[in-house]
């Protein structure tokens, strides 16, 4: 399996990252691909990356990390992009748009967005997009920018005329995580719709734990959870969940430079 959205580099696994790797690659997880939130972060994705060659990064500016400087990180995302080797980094993200704590950057959001957006295209990277609360606008800015796009919406939260409308912006898939497994959650009766071939499995880790250990820290250990219940919701076997699903991530997001 390939965890397509895993925040391992982050503090909550500082004291004991080794054996949670080693958890994650008992439970069958071979590949993490670690988004981007800031320039703040960025030390701790790269050495993570460094230390685990099982670890990709991306590159990005986070919804939630906008601000008045969101110019100054935009511009360090395209620095890296430039700077660094082809390839470096599997796609631009974590990207998009958060009206969750308010609407004082939307229109900061917005362009960050936009900006970034023209980095994947140039680049020729897929995007990982965060949309919380915030689809309508998400759509604005994917509706002024008439390039074919490829990428996932990471943690899916919308509903299938979401999904339906978010096929025509390119080549996206929807990140299915732990909140599948949540009790009355809407996004079971998304993913019982949802072709498998148009889902990717991923964490979010340290965030977003399923059941049976929601309120707990996360970790790619569980993805086997949100398998079986994504299995137990198309009434197939949880070998094709896994199967097809690595399968798309690999289309994704690896290349001639990443041996998935």
């Amino acid at each position: 399996m390939i965890d397509t959205h895993c925040h391992i580099y982050d503090p909550a696994y500082d004291a004991d990252r080794d054996a949670v790797m080693e958890r994650t690659r008992q439970a069958g997880v071979r590949i993490l691909l670690m988004p981007g939130v800031d320039s703040g972060n960025y030390a701790a994705m790269m050495n993570t990356a460094a230390k685990y060659p099982h670890c990709y990064p991306m590159i990005g500016l986070h919804p939630t990390s906008v601000d008045k400087n969101w110019k100054q990180e935009v511009d360090f995302v395209a620095e890296k992009l430039s700077a660094l080797p082809a390839k470096t980094f599997v796609a631009v993200g974590e990207i998009g748009m958060d009206s969750h704590y308010g609407n004082d950057f939307l229109e900061e959001q917005k362009a960050a967005f936009a900006a970034q957006l023209a980095l994947a295209e140039h680049y020729n990277l897929p995007v990982v997009i965060h949309s919380r609360e915030a689809f309508v606008p998400t759509f604005e800015v994917l509706d002024n920018y008439s390039r074919s796009l490829r990428g996932v919406f990471h943690a899916f939260s919308g509903t299938l005329d979401d999904y339906h409308q978010i096929r025509q912006y390119g080549d996206f898939k929807i990140g299915v995580g732990g909140v599948v497994t949540f009790k009355n959650a809407h996004l079971a009766e998304v993913v019982r719709a949802v072709p498998l071939h148009d889902i990717l499995l991923e964490t979010d880790a340290p965030y977003l734990t399923p059941v049976p250990f929601r309120g707990k820290r996360n970790e790619s250990t569980y993805l086997n959870y949100v398998v079986q219940k994504i299995a137990e919701l198309k009434n197939i076997f949880a070998a094709e969940v896994q199967k097809i699903t690595t399968e798309n991530a690999i289309a994704m997001f690896a290349d001639g430079s990443h041996q998935f």
